[in-house]
């Protein structure tokens, strides 16, 4: 599990080994290396998506490790609560952004003819705190369309352990 800390709360996340393994060890490894510290939510559509992981408070893009492959044909679904890679419109794209479902977007699944958005992990605690995030106004800010006009900074990202 992962526990995100931010400026507008706390979010743990269970993440889908099983299911999207190579998706899952990406996504760790950039925990362990403490890459999502001091990085944004720079994208809000409310009644959609929370995304982040990739810029700084500035809008600064933060370098990468190279592409994982997309698993989106896990069978997952980008319902409520689930994390998603961000990706441009090449399927095999995504790196270090995600995103956060705020309702079931199952036009975002993979399905014949369309590659769709890989699962890898769902919000277990803190909902509340996704929906706080969705809730901030947003606008046209540093060349970006729907971003928040108050940053939503992720100030830590770390492992913890299951709860007994």
């Amino acid at each position: 599990m992962i526990r995100f800390e931010t400026t507008h709360g706390a979010f743990t996340v269970e993440l889908f080994d099983r299911d999207a393994p190579l998706t899952v060890a990406n996504f760790r490894q950039y925990v362990d290396d403490g890459y999502f510290d001091g990085t944004i939510f720079h994208r809000i559509v409310p009644g959609f998506v929370i995304q982040g992981g990739g810029l700084t408070a500035d809008f600064s893009q933060k370098a990468t490790r190279a592409p994982v492959k997309n698993e989106a044909g896990n069978g997952l679904q980008n319902e409520r609560g689930t994390l998603s890679m961000a990706r441009t419109d090449s399927p095999h794209s995504a790196t270090s952004q995600f995103f956060v479902n705020l309702k079931d977007n199952d036009f975002l699944d993979h399905r014949p003819g369309q590659h769709g958005y890989a699962v890898f992990g769902r919000v277990i605690d803190g909902l509340e705190v996704i929906d706080k995030i969705a809730a901030v106004r947003t606008g046209r800010r540093q060349g970006h369309t729907d971003a928040p006009m108050e940053d939503v900074i992720i100030t830590s990202a770390r492992r913890v352990t299951a709860k007994p």
